[in-house]
C-alpha cells in the first residue's frame, strides 16, 4: 500500500543567494535539500504560492515570481512581520521550509491566440512576473504583450533588469511611470492608468486579457478604466491576497463568501471577485 503523503508537511530548503530589490524587499534564491523535491515543485503554475516555514518562528504564504520555465527557483519578499522579518534575517547556505505549491494560478494555456495586458502597482508586479516570463518564452502562441507598471518614486520599482530587458524587447510593450518623479528621472509621471491615454499607446482591447495587481486604490482606478474602455469583467484577472494557513482549504481561514483563496485562488477573474462581494 502506498504511503499517503502529508500535505502538511514542508520540505527543507536551502538559502543560495539574497538579493535585494527596494526597501524591505528581497529576492531569495533557494533550492530543495531533496533534488526529487526539486523536480517535482517545478510543475508550478504562474499565479500559484507557497507555505515558507522559518524554524523556530512561523510559516506565511508567498508568490512564486519564477516562470515555471526558468532554472532558478525564488521568492520575492516584504518585510511586514516576525515571519518574514526572520526570514530577511536569513544568510546564504541557512535552511528553511516549503510546502506547495498551492492555488488555481493563471490559466495561461487558454489565454493563447490572445493579446496580454499586464498592469500592476508596487509589489504588485511580483504575482505577474511568472505570467509575464512564462507568456515570453512562450511568444508564439500570444498576439501582443503590453506591461503598464507604476510605483511611487522611480527608487520603487521592481525588477529593473527585468523592466530594462522587456522595455527593449521587439516582442514587449512596456510602459513605466511614477507617482512622483525624482532627479534623472525621464518617464511619465503619474498613475498607473494615466499610460492608458497616452498619445503613443494603443492598447489592445478586443480579444485580450487583461492582468491587474497592485494596491486597492490602483486596483479599483485601473478597473473602472479597463471597464469603460470596452474590457469584459470576465476578462479582467487579479490575485486576492489573504493569510493562507493551510494552502489546502480545510482551516477556513482565508474563505470569502463560498470560495477559499487558497484553493479556489489566489486567481478569480473581475467578474468572480464582485459576486463574492469582496471589497478589494
Amino acid at each position: 500500500m502506498n504511503e499517503v503523503e502529508n500535505p502538511y508537511l514542508p520540505k527543507i530548503a536551502i538559502l543560495d543567494r539574497v538579493v535585494d530589490e527596494i526597501k524591505d524587499v528581497r529576492t531569495f534564491y533557494w533550492h530543495f535539500e531533496d533534488q526529487n523535491e526539486q523536480l517535482k515543485f517545478k510543475n508550478f503554475l504562474p499565479g500559484q504560492f507557497a507555505q515558507i516555514s522559518v524554524f523556530g518562528i512561523g510559516e506565511f504564504p508567498a508568490s512564486l515570481p519564477p516562470s515555471p520555465t526558468e532554472e532558478e527557483t525564488f521568492f520575492t519578499i516584504r518585510t511586514v512581520g516576525s515571519c518574514t522579518d526572520a526570514f530577511h534575517k536569513m544568510k546564504a547556505g541557512e535552511k528553511f521550509a516549503v510546502r506547495g505549491p498551492y492555488g488555481n494560478g493563471f490559466k495561461m494555456d487558454s489565454y493563447a491566440g490572445k493579446n496580454l495586458i499586464f498592469v500592476a502597482g508596487g509589489i504588485g508586479l511580483i504575482p505577474l512576473r511568472s505570467c509575464i516570463i512564462y507568456a515570453l518564452e512562450n511568444r508564439q502562441k500570444y498576439e501582443r504583450i503590453q506591461i503598464f507598471y507604476g510605483s511611487r518614486t522611480p527608487a520603487e520599482l521592481m525588477y529593473t533588469n527585468d523592466l530594462k530587458k522587456w522595455g527593449q524587447s521587439a516582442g514587449i510593450e512596456c510602459y513605466l511611470t511614477v507617482d512622483r518623479a525624482t532627479d534623472g528621472w525621464k518617464g511619465n509621471v503619474g498613475v498607473v492608468g494615466s499610460l492608458f491615454k497616452k498619445p503613443n499607446v494603443q492598447m489592445a482591447i478586443k480579444n485580450s486579457i487583461a492582468f491587474v495587481c497592485g494596491p486597492p486604490v490602483m486596483f479599483r482606478f485601473v478597473i473602472k478604466d479597463l471597464l469603460e474602455m470596452g474590457f469584459n469583467e470576465e476578462d479582467i484577472v487579479s490575485t486576492l491576497e489573504r493569510y493562507m494557513k493551510c494552502g489546502i482549504g480545510k482551516c477556513g481561514h482565508c474563505c470569502i463568501g463560498s470560495a477559499y483563496v487558497c484553493v479556489d485562488g489566489p486567481v478569480f477573474t473581475y467578474k468572480q471577485i464582485k459576486k463574492l462581494g469582496e471589497d478589494i
